[in-house]
């Protein structure tokens, strides 16, 4: 297998209330890479919430207590009303050390700040929050460019996060449509002809990372087609079937 990943310049700053499809669609054309019959369209979350307008102006937040004691110990400074941002998103605090907040979102997304984005907003003091429903906006998203196309393909919505007992960012996925995106290898068998029992396979955050090699921060490359991936086509696909329930004991 051969996979490509071909990266799609042109996306303009997107503002909120853009029409994301049809901009993606004119990159896409001016780009002349065309859209081929299973190809998967990854596309940064940060377009995605500004199109959506899942924005937050900082002169509309009045920071609270809580929020104002922890921005105080950020080593950078941080500014209580991003804080007090940041706590609104959050269903869970998982973790807080000298000012640094690992959340889990309404969405079950574990992540820092959770992921509230200050860089590359629309505006100045203004905060980019992830989408309301990424498996959503996914959907949205493969049902236009395919009947622009005319073809079938697949969305993955992507976004960098840290991960647990490793350096360094790496894209996921956030939201998907078109793909189941878990690939179940249980059943299989390996070289050996041993049958494997445990294997899983995050397809979906595969294919984000790879987007993600050529989707730099920047790079003003807000768009990926990956070709030749080897999935199971599927309208019911998403993202959020990665989440792992909080509950679930690996070892019972």
């Amino acid at each position: 297998m051969t996979v490509a990943v071909i990266p799609i310049p042109g996306v303009p700053l997107v503002k909120p209330g853009d029409d994301l499809a049809a901009l993606l669609g004119d990159a896409i054309e001016a780009a002349r890479v065309g859209l081929k019959e299973r190809d998967v369209v990854a596309v940064c979350q940060k377009v995605v919430s500004k199109a959506e307008g899942a924005v937050v102006r900082l002169a509309d937040v009045t920071a609270s207590p809580f929020a104002q004691h922890l921005a105080a110990r950020t080593e950078s400074g941080k500014d209580p009303r991003a804080m007090e941002v940041v706590l609104r998103e959050t269903h869970r605090i998982v973790r807080m050390e000298r000012g640094h907040v690992i959340c889990e979102t309404r969405h079950g997304w574990v992540c820092a700040n959770a992921g509230v984005d200050e860089s590359n907003g629309v505006a100045p003091d203004v905060l980019t929050l992830l989408p309301q429903d990424a498996d959503a906006s996914a959907a949205g998203l493969c049902e236009r460019l395919r009947t622009r196309f005319g073809v079938e393909l697949a969305v993955v919505v992507t976004d960098t996060f840290g991960r647990p007992w490793r350096e360094g960012l790496v894209e996921v996925a956030l939201g998907c449509a078109g793909m189941e995106p878990l690939l179940d290898l249980r059943g299989r068998a390996d070289l050996a002809g041993r049958t494997l029992h445990h294997t899983v396979v995050a397809l979906a955050d595969e294919v984000a990372a790879a987007a993600g090699l050529v989707m730099e921060k920047d790079s003003a490359v807000a768009a990926a087609v990956v070709r030749g991936v080897r999935y199971t086509p599927g309208r019911t696909g998403a993202a959020a079937a990665l989440v792992r329930n909080p509950a679930f004991d690996l070892f019972r």
